[in-house]
């Protein structure tokens, strides 16, 4: 089964396609770096901080989680959008879940294997379209595309769904990811064109 959320643009904005961005049926690759070497088989992925149930799972441990297929669209801050992307992984929520995230907790880190950090408010990652995928398009995530794990908010610019991901940090406060740190914008809305901070 899979469930269509490319309808929630109506909760943002008039239209599917956010201002100042262009469609492109290609699936550009971007990236603060190289891809990196990461073997699934090795990979572990953790959820903690502000949580009652610490997670350290294995590739095939994640992928017992329940999971969903949906199709979604894809904003990068540069100014493309692909429609259309079928992911399939863990909702955020189902995540979160298992992770029994505390009461506390206000805002996210995601951690991924490059160094690389991004952050949301947890309010915004409470969504069933927010995902952990490691599946695009019937296959495998592309190592390129951020596989084995990459978290995917198409309710946000790219930016904020990061590649390759090891764990996600649940907090007390916010703390800035790297491209936060470097000027963009916290809230990464697209159709208010939130690039910049």
């Amino acid at each position: 089964m899979v469930t269509d959320v490319t309808d929630l643009y109506e909760a943002f904005g008039e239209s599917r396609l956010p201002p100042g961005q262009r469609e492109t049926d290609g699936f550009p690759v971007l990236s603060k770096g190289g891809t990196p070497a990461v073997d699934p088989s090795e990979w572990t992925f953790e959820a903690f901080g502000v949580v009652e149930n610490p997670l350290s799972l294995s590739f095939d441990e994640f992928r017992e989680l329940p999971s969903e297929t949906q199709t979604q669209d894809f904003h990068c801050v540069t100014g493309w959008s692909k429609f259309d992307c079928l992911f399939t992984g863990v909702s955020f929520p189902t995540l979160a879940e298992h992770a029994g995230v505390d009461s506390d907790a206000v805002h996210v880190m995601f951690h991924s294997a490059d160094g690389y950090t991004t952050d949301l408010p947890l309010d915004d990652c409470m969504r069933q379209e927010v995902l952990f995928a490691y599946g695009y398009d019937g296959e495998a995530l592309p190592a390129d595309h951020g596989g084995p794990l990459r978290v995917v908010t198409p309710h946000k610019y790219a930016y904020k769904g990061a590649k390759w991901v090891t764990g996600v940090e649940f907090l007390t406060e916010r703390e800035r990811g790297y491209w936060e740190q470097r000027g963009y914008s916290g809230t990464a809305n697209p159709w208010n064109e939130e690039r910049y901070g």
